[in-house]
């Protein structure tokens, strides 16, 4: 006697409930945690500004100004600071996966097979991120209408945003 399974009543959806639901976009949780980032970044960039600013009134002998827009000394101000901040979020996702605004809202950084990103798609996501904010977020909300709710800096870098259960 052959044994043999019921036919299915509607073939297609038991294929269609047994799928993983589609990701969250999190463009607002993104969003927090940038606004969250913004501070400490702030601070380091207060930091990384002094020394130039002591060497435009040594060079200048005057501590009565500012440093010329578009001198050179602007220019590797603005190199140094977009520097460090490109490393504190870098290093913050090496250490693990996560800068401080992305703590309090439980969002982690991983690569998209699972794993920890390496170095080259940490600072590719930084680029990409960055152009992305400069676009003005047009990447960030490009994660709505995406198929896996990946932001450009995400799907260019191979990684994405997951956030993390409460424990």
């Amino acid at each position: 006697m052959e044994d043999t399974a019921p036919p299915d009543p509607a073939p297609g959806i038991s294929e269609v409930a047994s799928a993983p639901p589609r990701p969250r976009a999190l463009v607002g949780w993104r969003l927090l945690s940038l606004f969250y980032d913004l501070w400490p970044v702030l601070a380091l960039w207060m930091l990384v500004a002094l020394p130039f600013v002591v060497l435009d009134a040594v060079l200048a002998g005057d501590v009565r100004h500012n440093i010329a827009p578009g001198s050179v000394l602007s220019h590797l101000q603005f190199l140094a600071s977009l520097g460090v901040a490109g490393l504190y979020a870098t290093l913050s996702w090496r250490r693990g996966g996560q800068t401080l605004g992305m703590r309090p809202w439980r969002l982690k950084l991983i690569a998209t097979h699972g794993g920890a990103p390496g170095w080259k798609a940490l600072w590719l996501r930084f680029a990409v991120g960055l152009l992305s904010l400069l676009a003005g977020g047009l990447g960030f909300w490009w994660a709505w209408f995406d198929r896996d709710r990946l932001a450009w800096h995400d799907r260019a870098s191979g990684t994405r945003l997951v956030r993390v259960p409460k424990r």
